[in-house]
């Protein structure tokens, strides 16, 4: 059955409304992931003993069954439920959190996932984009009531979601959190002693890490001075761009993904350049920043501030993700353990940006003016 926009029914006003050439755009990284999950993971799996497409059939179950189904309800809400779901999320995320320090499995020395049933969750990523929602509202609310203290609520809430990232510890995702937040706040309009200040707030906690941690301080001295340790991965995944060229060695003709411990994660991208090329990396990386700028420019358009500064930092929690994961790759950054958005395998990441990406098509539907509808509901007004 065709839509009309005459049509008065819930889903032809989401057709109409809902940022459509945005969305493709998602499904298509998302669908890229499912594909390039199906070259990278095999032998990773075939490593650690498991099925042969363990991992791809995981990326199509997570992909299929969740994500597509949460970014196209969360699609569908106005703007007051996206806040509450933020809201609601963000407080679930944070007590998982809690529970995954005091309950949940360590591995590689961090207590950052917990067992749900059969799932095995990272609050984290869901907090990640909740925080944005809730973070956005507060500073919103106290630009339209001055006399609401929601600047520091938002403050107080970074800190909290900030504290515990640190205890997990998951210092990769800290920053990516501090950037974002960092981020909002210029955009928000603060002042620049305050800048200042959190500026050099941030400087410490990197030297304090640096200072305090051995593993940070490990992977730090390994990017400086690649000869004072293992930069196996990263040398690997260089190798591979190189291996690649411009037109790559063609699908299952990579060899980095052979030996890679993280190739169906951290290093997706360089499996990527290896059997698929640099144009394929090129298009890839177009894709990313096509739905950055696209979300942003909606973020411009913006009335609400609430919206504009959501979508703003969904934005840039998005791309800020990309960049890292592909300057790991291309060792032009510290390595971290950090995900390429709805590329690299993994459920909690791939959930927790359908649950961004929901939330922006929500917020940046159009939503007609007031004339717009008075003219539309009432020939008389013509």
């Amino acid at each position: 059955m065709l839509l009309g926009r005459s049509d008065r029914g819930l889903l032809a006003q989401w057709w109409f409304t809902v940022d459509r050439v945005l969305m493709s755009a998602v499904l298509l990284l998302m669908a890229s992931g499912v594909l390039i999950s199906m070259a990278a993971s095999p032998p990773v799996a075939e490593r650690i003993g498991v099925d042969t497409f363990h991992f791809f059939r995981g990326q199509l179950f997570y992909l299929v069954v969740i994500a597509v189904p949460m970014l196209v309800t969360l699609s569908f809400f106005p703007p007051r439920w996206a806040r509450r779901a933020g809201l609601i999320v963000f407080g679930l995320s944070l007590a998982l959190m809690v529970a995954a320090l005091f309950f949940g499995p360590e591995i590689k020395g961090a207590h950052r996932w917990i067992n749900i049933g059969p799932l095995n969750l990272q609050p984290s990523e869901l907090a990640k984009p909740s925080f944005v929602v809730v973070a956005a509202w507060f500073l919103a609310e106290h630009t339209r009531r001055p006399e609401m203290p929601g600047h520091f609520v938002a403050f107080a809430m970074a800190a909290v979601f900030l504290g515990l990232l640190i205890l997990q510890p998951d210092f990769g995702q800290t920053a990516l959190v501090v950037l974002t937040f960092g981020a909002m706040l210029l955009i928000y309009g603060i002042s620049w002693i305050t800048v200042v200040s959190l500026a050099g707030l941030a400087g410490a906690g990197v030297l304090a890490a640096y200072a305090m941690v051995p593993h940070v301080q490990s992977r730090v001295d390994r990017f400086l001075s690649p000869d004072k340790g293992d930069t196996f991965q990263v040398d690997t995944a260089i190798r591979a761009f190189k291996n690649g060229g411009f037109m790559g060695a063609g699908p299952g003709g990579g060899e980095a993904k052979l030996v890679l411990p993280d190739a169906h994660t951290d290093f997706t991208f360089a499996v990527v350049g290896e059997e698929f090329g640099l144009i394929a990396c090129l298009l890839l990386m177009s894709l990313f920043a096509f739905v950055v700028l696209r979300v942003l420019m909606r973020a411009k358009a913006e009335q609400d501030p609430f919206s504009a500064l959501a979508l703003s930092g969904f934005a840039l929690i998005f791309g800020f993700q990309a960049v890292i994961n592909m300057g790991v790759n291309v060792a032009l950054l510290p390595a971290k353990g950090m995900t390429l958005p709805f590329i690299s395998y993994g459920g909690s990441s791939l959930i927790g940006m359908a649950f961004a990406m929901g939330l922006v098509l929500a917020l940046g539907r159009r939503r007609p003016s007031v004339q717009s509808r008075i003219h539309h509901l009432s020939p008389a007004f013509a």
